[in-house]
């Protein structure tokens, strides 16, 4: 009998307080990275799938509420780095009446920066990179990072990807993270160079390479090395292009009425891997994260309520 799979979502989960500026406030907790961890979660739990999610936090309550979360989501937390005196990052989320949201951040001392401020090889996850069957991670994954922590996070991914294992970058382009274009580019670059599949917005594409026009960014992106590569376009079709190097194109579902677009890109790279680590084709997989995404935002927040997906998940077996 084979072993589940494992998969190792690696960034930063921070506070997440949801509402206006001085009116009321909800408190929860989000992250791209750790968005696309539960998901993942949730679409492979009936193929039996192990998912980590690997970051550092504090050693205060606000860091224990998290794991507590994360693990009641059915998350592995054995990789997550305890940092004493440092606490998670925090961030606003204000939505308008369109669904797009407006965010504001406290960030710079969070824990997650710190992970692989140590000896090198010498992280829970450096140290078990031969037990990862795939390695997700983002471009937020690489701007939070100092540079030496950014190089051994794609030292870490070139030796799952040389073991065998699946390395799939989502390009989250955050361009206030990075101190300038040239450092974010380089990074993007190596992080794209490494994985074998390559999840990209195009209009994130487009910001980070200053191209305007986007039928030049987009084949510019569909050229890209990387054995696959998903372009998400928003309300258009999704475009998928496997290592037969055919772009086929996904229809998305349409949707009445967006509430809030939060996670509608993770959501989709959770299901989309959960498929494709199932076997399914690239196409079905961009179906699947198609069709998750436009549920997701149809509701407030990163994380809708489990029951509200339920409907979508495959059968165990």
């Amino acid at each position: 009998m084979s072993r589940p799979l494992r998969v190792v979502c690696f960034g930063e989960c921070m506070l997440e307080l949801q509402g206006q500026a001085f009116g009321t406030l909800q408190q929860t907790y989000g992250g791209d990275t750790l968005n696309t961890a539960v998901y993942l979660a949730r679409c492979g739990a009936g193929q039996g799938l192990l998912v980590d999610y690997a970051t550092a936090l504090g050693d205060d309550p606000l860091s224990d509420g998290l794991l507590q979360r994360w693990q009641a989501e059915g998350l592995l937390t054995g990789l997550v780095r305890r940092l004493p005196g440092r606490l998670p990052g925090l961030y606003l989320i204000e939505v308008d009446a369109a669904g797009e949201r407006r965010f504001s951040y406290w960030r710079d001392q969070a824990a997650a920066r710190a992970y692989f401020d140590t000896p090198d090889g010498d992280t829970p996850l450096e140290q078990q990179a031969g037990q990862i069957d795939a390695l997700y991670f983002s471009g937020i994954s690489l701007a939070i990072l100092p540079a030496a922590g950014r190089q051994r996070l794609l030292a870490l991914a070139a030796r799952v990807r040389a073991s065998g294992g699946l390395v799939a970058f989502d390009n989250n382009f955050r361009p206030r993270l990075w101190p300038d274009l040239q450092a974010a580019r380089s990074a993007f670059s190596a992080a794209t160079a490494v994985a074998s599949l390559a999840l990209m917005t195009l209009d994130d594409e487009q910001a980070l390479w200053g191209e305007p026009d986007a039928g030049r960014q987009l084949q510019r992106t569909l050229e890209l090395a990387t054995a696959e590569v998903v372009v998400k376009r928003g309300s258009a079709p999704t475009l998928v292009r496997g290592p037969d190097r055919l772009v086929q194109t996904v229809p998305t579902v349409p949707v009445a009425q967006v509430v809030d677009t939060t996670a509608a890109g993770d959501s989709f790279a959770g299901a989309y891997l959960a498929a494709r680590l199932r076997g399914n084709t690239v196409v079905a997989a961009a179906a699947c994260g198609n069709t998750l995404a436009a549920r997701v935002v149809q509701h407030r927040g990163a994380l809708l309520p489990a029951a509200a997906m339920a409907d979508l998940l495959p059968a165990p077996g």
